[in-house]
């Protein structure tokens, strides 16, 4: 894959830049347009219960059923392990008196403290049938809508402009900064942290956005974690970057995604809520998922799990 070009703030800039590759997304762009797609606006669940909430709209989509995109919040305030993540690297202490969730995300990368005013989450799930088949083209393409959200909020992002190193490795938005992927603000500091993997039949992508500071619990959900003014010095969020409610950020982001693949406001039917509860209670809030990586429920989803951005 061609590089793209970096430190442009416009994602329109990036797709045009792009030379043949951008051709190949743009084709594959009027693909999953023409689909039927559903918005489901910002809604506010358990940390378990959002991963399984991707998994079936994964499994729907797989199906023949609507594409999803969709904005969500963390109720109670959860920490996200990345799939390969040490528990050691977990304060569960500091979690457990706090009341702050665990759950793992089938996404790799660090973790990241989700609480219900500081991030703000989304997803995008689609067959892979209609995405591009390379990861990482796949990857630029569903971030697309991000560029576009910040963009409307005047804020300036990009892919960071040069590597830089880890600050502390187990917390996603403190880990190596890489061109490729990380997104940051026009002073270089991380502002989204987002990730992509493939299951058999179907592709999901998934991102956090900082909106306000959270830094000291953020920090505290991790053992042996680095100062304060370290994580400052890294990472910045939206209220930082511009003087916007958080109610007004939400809907730029709901709008920013239904725009890009025109989708229609949607709601979960019963039957994906009963079965994201079962896969809530069986995988993501089990033991056997947080603490020991295995999946309590993967005889039946045997590879689905194919690759991953981080």
């Amino acid at each position: 894959m061609q590089a793209v070009e970096r430190g442009t703030n416009s994602w329109l800039d990036r797709r045009v830049h792009n030379g043949f590759a951008s051709t190949i997304v743009s084709l594959r762009m009027a693909d999953i347009e023409d689909r039927e797609w559903r918005l489901i606006r910002e809604d506010v669940r358990p940390g378990p219960l959002n991963m399984a909430l991707d998994e079936i709209a994964a499994e729907t989509a797989a199906a023949g059923g609507p594409r999803t995109v969709r904005v969500y919040r963390w109720e109670p305030a959860t920490l996200s392990l990345g799939y390969r993540q040490e528990p050691a690297t977990v304060d569960w202490e500091f979690c457990d008196r706090e009341g702050i969730s665990v759950t793992r995300r089938p996404t790799g990368g660090g973790g990241i403290y989700h609480d219900n005013h500081g991030d703000i989450s989304y997803s995008i799930v689609a067959p892979a049938a209609e995405l591009p088949g390379d990861l990482m083209d796949t990857y630029e393409l569903l971030c697309e809508p991000l560029f576009d959200g910040f963009d409307r909020l005047d804020v300036p992002v990009s892919f960071a402009s040069e590597d830089r190193p880890s600050i502390h490795e187990p917390a996603c938005y403190l880990r190596a900064l890489h061109p490729a992927h990380d997104v940051v603000a026009a002073d270089g500091r991380k502002i989204s942290g987002n990730a992509q993997y493939r299951r058999r039949d179907s592709v999901i992508q998934h991102g956090s956005v900082l909106f306000d500071r959270a830094t000291e619990r953020h920090l505290s959900c991790f053992a042996d974690g680095p100062s304060a003014e370290r994580f400052d010095e890294r990472v910045t969020n939206v209220r930082e970057q511009a003087s916007v409610g958080r109610e007004r950020a939400v809907r730029t982001f709901e709008n920013a995604l239904a725009d890009w693949v025109d989708a229609e406001v949607g709601t979960w039917t019963d039957d994906e809520l009963d079965r994201a509860r079962e896969r809530a209670r069986e995988k993501f809030a089990s033991d056997a998922w947080n603490h020991d990586r295995e999946d309590p429920t993967a005889a039946r989803d045997a590879a689905d799990r194919e690759e991953s951005t981080e």
